[in-house]
Order: C-alpha cells, then sequence, then structure tokens
C-alpha cells in the first residue's frame, strides 16, 4: 500500500469519525430534555464545523436548529456559521446560507444581523448560491416583514444615513423589486399597516435616489391600495408632496451652467409624474409651473413626447372658452405657453393628435390619417379667448402704469413711494406676461405651427440677459464640456443606463428601469463604488458584521444649502 493510498484511507477514516460524532451530538440534543444542559455537545458541532467537507455540512444544518437553547454561545455559533459561508466549497457555502433563517426563528433580535449577512451575499457569483441569499432572505420576510424590511431598506440608505456599499445596494434595490414588489400582497400583511411602514421606508429612501428608481418607488406606491382609485384625497396630496419634494422646487437652479444636470433630471421626472395629479396649494402649483418653464428648453425629444399631453390638458384647464366667464391665471398660462412651445419644438408631430395640428415629418406618429379637427377648433377658440382677455388686462395695466406715476409724483413719504414702487414693479411684470402670452398664442393658430425653441421669449420673472462675453466657447456641433460635480454628467441619482449620453446636458430620467444597474451619478456626490466578491476575500470582509462589532466602513455626504429659486410673486389673475 503507497503512502497516499495510506493518507486517503486516515483521512476517510476521520472523516467518518468526525461525521458519526455528530450525529451523536445531534441525536443526544433531540432526545434531551433540557437542551440547555447539553452545552459540550453544542460545543462539539460548532468545533466539528472546522474539519472535513461533510462535516461542516452538517454542522452548517445543526449550529442554527440548537441555536436557541444556548444564548451564552450565540455569539460564537453565528461566527462559525459566518466562517462556513467563507469556505471555498461551495456546498458548505449554500448549506450555510440556507440555515441563517432559523436563527431568526425564535431569536428574533438576530434578525437584523442576518438580514445584514444575507443582504452582503447578494453580490455572490454562483448562481446557486445568489439562489440561496433570495430564499434566505424570503424566508425572513416571511417570519417578520415589518422587521425585515427595515433591515432592507437600510441598506438603500438615506440622507442622513447614506449607504456605504454602491454594489451592495444595487443588489438590494434589485432584489426588492424584482421579489419583494411583485408579492405585495402575499408579504403586507396585515395590508394596511405594512403598506404604510413600506410607504414610510420609501419615502425616506426616495430623498436620495436616482430619476429612474424615483419612478420605480412611485409606480410601485400608487399599486398599494392605501393609495388606490378608493383612497381620500389626502392619500393623493401624499404622493404629490413626495414628488415635490424630490422635485427640490425651492433649491436654486441654473440653466447657465451644464454641472447642473442632476437638477434638470430630477425636475423632469418629477413635473412628469407631478402634472397628472396636480392636487398642491397654489403657491406651490406656481413653483411647479415655473420649473417646468425653465426647464422645458432642456428636455429631450422622448421626454418631451411624454410630457405634452399633461401640458396640454392643463392649458385646456387654464385657458377659458370664450364668453365663459370664467378667471384666467396669466401666469399659469405664461408658463404653459412657454412649456409647450418648447416641448413640441422637441416632438411637434405630437401636437397633431393633441392639438389637431397637421404637421408633417414623415413619420408614422404624424397620424394624418385620423381626424383631430375638433381638438383644433377647441384650441383656437381658447387662444382667441386668452387674446382678448390679455389685450384687455393690458389696457388696465398701462392706464395704472400711468395713474403709478402720477401717485409717485404726489408722494410725499419714503414709505408711499416704496409701496408706489413695489406696485409699479408689479405692473411690469404683468406687462412682460401679456407681452409674452400675445407673443405665444398668436404663432399657435396656424395648422402648421412654429414652435418657439429659442430664447426670443424671455419670462417675464426671469431678469433679461445682459450679453456678455464667454470664458469658453464651444465650437458648432462640438460636445460642451463634461460636468465634474457629480464626477460625470449623466444622470441617475442612483441612475439607470445612460450609457453614452454622459456628455449631454440632460440625461433621459423617464426612462425604465433596467436590470443591469443604474446609469449615471447620484445627486449625492460620490464615485461609484464597484467591486467584486471573490472567493479568496479573507476574514475582514465580514469583520463589520460579527455579531457585537461595529461597521468600520463611513461615509460622507454634502447637500448644498437650499435658496429660493424664485421670488414668492402672487401670479397675475384677473376675470
Amino acid at each position: 500500500m503507497t503512502d497516499s493510498t495510506t493518507t486517503a484511507t486516515a483521512t476517510a477514516i476521520d472523516d467518518a469519525s468526525h461525521i458519526e460524532k455528530l450525529y451523536e451530538f445531534g441525536e443526544r440534543l433531540n432526545e434531551s430534555k433540557d437542551k440547555s444542559q447539553n452545552v459540550k455537545d453544542y460545543q462539539g458541532i460548532m468545533d466539528a464545523a472546522k474539519t472535513s467537507i461533510k462535516a461542516k455540512q452538517l454542522a452548517a444544518q445543526l449550529i442554527p436548529r440548537f441555536f436557541k437553547f444556548f444564548p451564552e454561545l450565540s455569539s460564537q455559533a453565528v461566527e462559525t456559521q459566518i466562517d462556513l459561508i467563507e469556505q471555498e466549497e461551495l456546498a458548505v457555502r449554500v448549506q450555510a446560507i440556507r440555515g441563517l433563517p432559523l436563527f431568526c426563528k425564535d431569536t428574533p433580535e438576530f434578525l437584523s444581523k442576518i438580514v445584514d449577512i444575507l443582504v452582503q451575499l447578494l453580490a455572490a457569483e454562483e448562481i446557486v448560491e445568489r439562489d440561496a441569499v433570495h430564499k434566505a432572505l424570503m424566508s425572513l420576510l416571511r417570519q417578520d416583514v415589518k422587521a425585515s424590511l427595515s433591515a432592507l431598506f437600510k441598506h438603500i440608505g438615506t440622507v442622513e444615513e447614506p449607504s456605504t456599499d454602491e454594489l451592495i445596494r444595487e443588489k438590494v434595490l434589485s432584489f426588492v423589486r424584482e421579489k419583494v414588489f411583485p408579492l405585495k400582497g402575499e408579504l403586507l400583511r396585515p395590508q394596511e399597516e405594512m403598506e404604510r411602514h413600506i410607504t414610510d421606508l420609501i419615502k425616506k429612501s426616495s430623498e436620495d435616489v436616482t430619476g429612474a428608481e424615483f419612478r420605480m418607488f412611485m409606480d410601485f406606491l400608487k399599486s398599494l391600495s392605501i393609495f388606490g382609485d378608493k383612497a381620500p384625497s389626502e392619500r393623493m396630496k401624499e404622493l404629490v408632496g413626495i414628488i415635490e419634494g424630490q422635485a427640490d422646487l425651492d433649491s436654486a437652479f441654473d440653466v447657465t451652467h451644464v454641472s447642473d444636470t442632476d437638477h434638470i433630471d430630477r425636475l423632469i421626472s418629477c413635473l412628469y409624474m407631478a402634472l397628472p395629479f396636480f392636487l398642491l396649494p397654489e403657491e406651490r402649483k406656481l413653483d411647479l409651473l415655473k420649473a417646468l418653464a425653465e426647464i422645458s428648453p432642456f428636455t429631450l425629444p422622448p421626454d418631451s413626447r411624454q410630457i405634452l399631453p399633461s401640458v396640454v390638458q392643463l392649458l385646456k384647464k387654464y385657458m377659458p372658452r370664450r364668453k365663459s366667464g370664467e378667471e384666467m391665471n396669466f401666469t399659469f398660462v405664461e408658463c404653459l405657453l412657454y412649456a409647450f412651445h418648447h416641448l413640441a419644438h422637441k416632438a411637434p408631430n405630437a401636437t397633431n393628435s393633441l392639438c389637431g395640428y397637421k404637421i408633417v415629418t414623415g413619420q408614422p406618429s404624424d397620424r394624418l390619417g385620423e381626424d383631430f379637427s375638433e381638438f383644433y377648433t377647441d384650441l383656437t377658440e381658447r387662444l382667441s379667448s386668452v387674446e382678448d382677455l390679455t389685450r384687455a388686462t393690458m389696457k388696465k395695466l398701462t392706464q395704472g402704469m400711468a395713474e403709478h406715476n402720477k401717485a409717485m409724483a404726489a408722494a410725499k413719504t419714503n414709505e408711499a413711494k416704496d409701496s408706489i414702487k413695489t406696485q409699479k414693479q408689479n405692473t411690469t411684470t404683468g406687462l412682460r406676461t401679456c407681452n409674452n402670452i400675445l407673443a405665444m398664442t398668436k404663432l399657435l393658430h396656424s395648422k402648421t405651427p412654429s414652435f418657439i425653441g429659442d430664447k426670443s421669449v424671455n419670462l417675464s420673472w426671469k431678469e433679461v440677459a445682459k450679453p456678455s462675453v464667454p470664458s469658453t466657447t464651444v465650437q458648432a456641433g462640438g460636445k460642451r464640456p463634461a460636468a465634474a460635480a457629480n464626477g460625470s454628467g449623466n444622470m441617475a441619482k442612483k441612475g439607470q443606463g445612460a450609457g453614452g449620453l454622459q456628455n449631454q446636458l440632460v440625461n433621459r430620467a423617464l426612462e425604465g428601469i433596467s436590470y443591469g444597474g443604474r446609469g449615471g451619478p447620484r445627486g449625492r456626490g460620490r464615485g461609484r463604488g464597484w467591486g467584486g466578491r471573490g472567493r479568496g476575500r479573507g476574514r475582514g470582509f465580514w469583520r463589520h458584521l460579527r455579531v457585537g462589532a461595529t461597521s468600520s466602513l463611513s461615509s460622507t455626504k454634502s447637500r448644498a444649502k437650499r435658496s429660493k429659486m424664485w421670488s414668492r410673486q402672487p401670479p397675475l389673475a384677473y376675470a
């Protein structure tokens, strides 16, 4: 008999011995009425986890099975199970992962820690290993959905506690989207309580997401029964409030800076979602419409095509018919007309089915064979009514300006002069609003209108830009300098598939969510933490998950202070 044969025989005997001992430990624990007295047997199981492969597999089943009876050994038991998860042998790792949910079955205080461990394993390379992780997480969700969801969303992060690992965050989002959301009817029980809980978790996480992720969350929230068709209006207002907060309407927005792509993309995505609701208070409606007007020159054609229907509906709402006696909000109409022009300039034939125009691009979307003449008649009637009201209002404002001038000459005190000066400024703004409305409506009466796509109309609340010599030049056909604020010029405050659009001014915030990851910088100003989990990782990989240990990971986040975006002048509204 050779030395190698002798060694193999001895190893097999040792393996059999370890397995036999494990079965003995397990049998004594099963038969014991007071298992807590069998400390040596449980310790023997953990010791055997350091021996042969088959012994490790069996130990990975026995350690969590009897875990609850030995609280004094809980830290050691979890450490041993983690050691098994780190083994090179796939079969051992998978068996150890399958045993993790048992740690929480009768000891729920360990659930958050076990979820943390499983979340790290979502990046596993082997399919069978990832499948075991998914099943273990689903088992925990069925055990305690509230605690499990809270532990999962912790890895998505919030503004106050951002995620420290980009790759893991991606994996958690993918798991939530693909595994949790589709089973909401089964998992979210009791329904109203758990729907409210996951709504609160999403609201916290949505403060720091990409446009695509935000749309995913909002689509899910709208599918919940608490926000369904029979939900009270307060619930719809809650959704709008979430959208409004994400749009950050009070934050300073400078359209002259390419680096402001994050704000542009966020506004595009949020405006698209908010316009169909439009349940905001009047002042916030004005903020929203001003944001829409300012952002419209920077939208891409696909975005413009999606937003246009909502803009046309709002135009119909705020542009009264002839002799209807309706009040008209001139500032609202200015915002909507400006947005309509710039959006239609990017997707002109979309207005054929919305407004009854006859714009020919040669594309099937022209829909020239269909009859939309009723829409055209309605629109032109409203345009004419708006023009009549605007001219009448301009006459009143001009007369008022003359009266202001007389009053200023007669004013005796500084207080009186300041009051008259404010009235004159408001009147001037009102005249600018009226002039803008007339300039924009005049072009829309034709069956084949010309849409404004340049800066020929300056919004009434914006200062007229003074010509200046640019510090840098961009040659015709050239690209603008890449944005530096977020490390790259594409959106996705955690985004989806932006790819080649990195150097565009605006990236598509309205794209569907792909399954391959996010496509651009998040507004958090952090770089991508991409990495992979190889088989040769050391114990340090799990150090921050050990029982009783705290994470050594840290992250910082700088948020620009909010400043008012627009002056709070009341919108013009005349009967």
